[in-house]
């Protein structure tokens, strides 16, 4: 058994105007050598948490150690061993890469010949290192997040608080942030992950699971995913569609949990549930019911206590688009788009049908943004076309984008364009007649 590093006694943390402590009382003990992952839904009391272990918020009740210091009595002694890398770093975006590294080191007091061999090290381990004169306003925002971790590495702490390191990050950069992360937990560093992505959290030797500010769970993720074995299944039938099919299976007491996972439903059974319950169930269609491998998210829904009968109240209240499934409504035809010499997108081609879920997935700077704005028609293609219901957006765009919703990575990126053309984005249609 590695060192316990942290150790967390009856910790509570409550604010005002808020019925539930944002930490309930929290026992438990973090380990060094691995990853341990901080788990849990916005408003968890993960962030909270490790405000409290970096000594930025005092605890209303029990006690905190992190390498034996208190971190509100003994701020000054931890602060030089922990490193804090919150959601949104410190990064000074209109200084470079180096400036931003020097800045660090200077706060830090990490000087002279330390100061060259550290950042030698910092900008091989994350591949920095051709691009020290850049903005760091300029970098993506996977460099982002390497260069913060690199400028909380500055001073060599012993204890690492990355709070959702992962947000925004393509699935490349997040691999390679893991792969750094990995390297420094096997050198014997403490690294708590704080994210609210499962996947990541399966990624961690050891995980905390919060809920409304209360530890749910402190172990192995593949050992709370093996109390799931027998009780994932996937669920399809000839005669209804998934949507309906999912809203019918929520209101079975034997069902936990279920989702509309590709062409099928997911489905969660209670402990008591059998397979059969479920086909043999009052008002079932004709279904195919198979067993598949549980997942560390059927784990945690489950422990959540399901979904039960709960049902989407915006799908509640939508109506039903008329039109035939597989109807083409969304095409790309040889879709570019030229900024300069740099082409954003070349010859893009896809067909979304009628009732379709279609992805376009790739890392930063693939192209995805670009070709987003041009389907809404917030740009011209240089060549080719976007096509939403056979309308064409260079020539028929106001009247295609009363059939478009549109949501950006960030509400304020768009803000930037006209308030006339905002209006004709987001304006409500209004009824007909």
């Amino acid at each position: 058994m590695s060192e316990a590093v942290i150790t967390l006694h009856g910790l509570t943390k409550r604010f005002a105007g808020m019925d539930k402590p944002a930490v309930a009382p929290l026992d438990c003990t973090i380990h060094s050598g691995y990853v341990t992952g901080l788990v849990g839904p916005d408003g968890a009391g993960k962030t909270t948490l490790m405000r409290m272990l970096a000594g930025l918020l005092k605890a209303d009740g029990g006690n905190a150690s992190v390498l034996g210091f208190d971190p509100i009595q003994n701020d000054s002694e931890l602060h030089a061993v922990l490193g804090y890398m919150p959601q949104k770093f410190g990064l000074y975006e209109d200084l470079t890469v180096m400036e931003n590294l020097n800045l660090y080191a200077d706060l830090r007091s990490v000087t002279g010949e330390i100061r060259e061999k550290t950042f030698a090290r910092l900008l091989e381990f994350t591949a920095l290192g051709p691009f020290t004169g850049r903005l760091a306003g300029k970098l993506s925002g996977g460099m982002k997040q390497k260069l913060g971790l690199a400028c909380t590495l500055v001073g060599e702490p012993k204890v690492l608080l990355l709070d959702e390191p992962g947000v925004g990050v393509d699935p490349i950069s997040r691999r390679e942030l893991w792969q750094m992360v990995h390297e420094l937990a096997g050198d014997g560093m403490l690294i708590l992950w704080s994210t609210s992505y499962l996947d990541e959290a399966e990624q961690c030797r050891d995980v905390l699971l919060m809920n409304e500010g209360e530890l749910l769970y402190q172990g192995e993720p593949k050992a709370l995913t093996q109390t799931m074995a027998g009780r994932s299944f996937l669920m399809s039938s000839p005669q209804e569609n998934n949507r309906k099919l999912l809203q019918r299976a929520l209101r079975l007491p034997q069902v936990s949990d279920g989702m509309i996972q590709g062409r099928s439903v997911r489905l969660i059974l209670k402990k008591e549930a059998t397979a059969a319950d479920i086909r043999q169930a009052e008002g079932m269609p004709e279904i195919t019911l198979n067993e598949t491998a549980p997942r560390f998210e059927d784990a945690f829904i489950d422990l959540l206590g399901g979904a039960g009968t709960s049902e989407s109240p915006l799908g509640s209240i939508l109506h039903t688009v008329e039109g035939t499934a597989g109807e083409t409504v969304i095409e790309a035809q040889e879709l570019t788009k030229k900024f300069g010499d740099f082409a954003a997108t070349d010859h893009v081609n896809f067909v979304v049908q009628r009732g379709e879920i279609f992805g376009l997935l790739g890392p930063n700077g693939a192209g995805k943004s670009t070709t987003f704005k041009m389907m809404c028609g917030l740009l011209v293609p240089t060549s080719g076309k976007a096509l939403v219901l056979d309308m064409d957006l260079k020539v028929s765009s106001g009247k295609a984008r009363q059939h478009l919703g549109y949501m950006a990575q960030k509400f304020s990126r768009i803000l930037g364009y006209m308030a006339q053309k905002f209006s004709k984005i987001f304006a409500l249609r209004q009824p007909d007649g």
